[in-house]
């Protein structure tokens, strides 16, 4: 019965334990971009829509960061993720 009890608890359990280090997201509007971070994904969307801004909270170095993901769709039809620090640097982009 411990057994059983064990294989049914224990990928609950790290379930829990992994999402309460994983960071805070949340969708955000435009409007509540800043002006800074805007700017850099406006100029690395080439000309796509926007379709999602999502802002998150990581821990890097001991240290809480947010950073802002933009969901782009470009004009071919590519889509690309732009993920940008708060202070408007470019920290990466995926295809």
């Amino acid at each position: 019965m411990k057994k059983a009890f064990l294989l049914i608890a224990l990928p609950i359990i790290m379930a829990y334990s992994a999402s309460s280090f994983a960071g805070k997201e949340e969708k955000v509007q435009w409007s509540q971009v800043p002006p800074a971070v805007q700017k850099t994904i406006t100029e690395h969307a080439g000309g796509g829509k926007i379709e999602e801004i999502e802002k998150e909270t990581e821990k890097k170095d001991g240290k809480s960061i947010t950073v802002y993901e933009a969901k782009v769709k470009k004009p071919d039809g590519k889509k690309i993720e732009i993920e940008v620090g708060e202070d408007g640097k470019l920290i990466k982009i995926d295809d």
